[in-house]
C-alpha cells in the first residue's frame, strides 16, 4: 500500500512539473457529435469512448466544423488506423493504446477550434497549435505542394501522438513490447511523410530488388501509402505493421530506413490489388 501511494505521489508531482494537464472527464460521457459539434471534449472524455465512436467523431469534425477549413477528408487515414483498432479489439478506455489515441484526437479538436477562432485554448495539447497552423495554412491555400503539406501534417500528428504518449504514463500506463513494436510502425509512417525526397531516393535504389515493378511505380505507390485522404493504406498498413510486431521480426532490421524497405515489401501488394483494374 505505501508503494502504491509512493507511485502515485510520483506521478502526481511530474504531472506538476512536467505542466501535463490531465482534466477529467464529464461526469455524463459526451456522444461523438456534441463533441464535433462543441470541439471542447478533454482527452479524459474521448478515452471514455468505444472505439466505434471515436471513427465516429472523427468523421463529424471532418464533415462538420473542419470542412469549413478545407479539412473535410484530412484525418481519413487516422479512420483507418481507429478502424482497425475497432476491429481488432484494441485501445479499451484507460489502456495505453487508448490514451495515445486520445491524445491525437484531443490535439485535432482543439486545433480546429482554434483555428475557427472558437478559442485559444490549446488543453495543454502541444498539437492543438500545430494543427490549427496546419488547417490556417491549407484554409490559405498554402499547402498545395505534397511534400510541403506532408511534413505539417506530420509535424502536428507528431506532436498530438507524443502528448499522448505522455498522458498514458501520468496515468500509469505504457506500452506492452507488441505495442512498443507496433508504435514504431506509426512512427515510421510519420517519418515517411517528412522525408518525400529521402524514401523515394531508397526505393529508387533498392524499390527492384523489393518487387520488379516497384521502381516504375514509387512515385503513385508513395503518393497512394502516405495519403492523408485515404484509409484503406492505413487499414492495411496496421495489419502489416501489428503482423510483424507480434512476430518480432524488427530486431533483424537496422534503422528507420530498413523498416520502411521491410515495410514496403509488404504494403507494394496490398497497392497492386487496391490499383488494379
Amino acid at each position: 500500500m505505501l508503494i502504491r501511494r509512493r507511485v502515485a505521489l510520483l506521478l502526481s508531482v511530474l504531472v506538476l512539473v512536467t505542466g501535463l494537464a490531465v482534466p477529467a472527464a464529464a461526469e455524463v460521457p459526451r456522444t461523438p457529435g456534441e463533441c464535433a459539434a462543441a470541439l471542447d471534449c478533454t482527452a479524459a472524455d474521448i478515452d471514455l469512448m468505444t472505439m466505434a465512436q471515436r471513427l465516429e467523431f472523427v468523421r463529424a469534425m471532418q464533415s462538420g466544423p473542419a470542412a469549413g477549413l478545407g479539412a473535410h477528408d484530412r484525418w481519413r487515414n487516422i479512420e483507418g488506423v481507429i478502424s482497425f483498432f475497432r476491429d481488432h479489439g484494441l485501445g479499451p478506455s484507460g489502456s495505453w493504446v487508448s490514451y495515445v489515441d486520445a491524445g491525437i484526437l484531443e490535439g485535432i479538436e482543439r486545433g480546429i477550434a482554434i483555428a475557427l477562432g472558437r478559442s485559444s485554448d490549446g488543453f495543454g495539447n502541444p498539437g492543438s497549435a500545430r494543427w490549427a497552423g496546419y488547417l490556417t495554412r491549407l484554409s490559405r491555400g498554402e499547402l498545395t505542394v505534397r511534400s510541403v503539406h506532408d511534413r505539417a501534417w506530420s509535424d502536428a500528428e507528431q506532436a498530438s501522438t507524443e502528448h499522448g504518449v505522455a498522458l498514458a504514463a501520468a496515468h500509469g500506463q505504457f506500452a506492452t513490447p507488441v505495442e512498443q513494436r507496433f508504435f514504431q510502425f506509426s512512427e515510421l509512417y510519420r517519418w515517411s511523410l517528412r522525408n518525400r525526397p529521402f524514401a523515394l531516393d531508397l526505393l529508387a535504389v533498392y524499390g527492384v530488388l523489393i518487387h520488379p515493378q516497384l521502381f516504375g511505380q514509387r512515385v503513385p505507390f508513395y503518393d497512394w501509402f502516405t495519403d492523408v485522404r485515404e484509409s484503406a493504406p492505413s487499414y492495411k498498413g496496421c495489419e502489416i505493421g501489428y503482423g510483424f510486431a507480434q512476430l518480432h521480426p524488427i530486431a533483424g532490421v537496422f534503422g528507420i530506413a530498413g523498416l520502411f524497405l521491410a515495410y514496403v515489401s509488404e504494403l507494394f501488394e496490398e497497392y497492386r490489388t487496391a490499383t488494379s483494374g
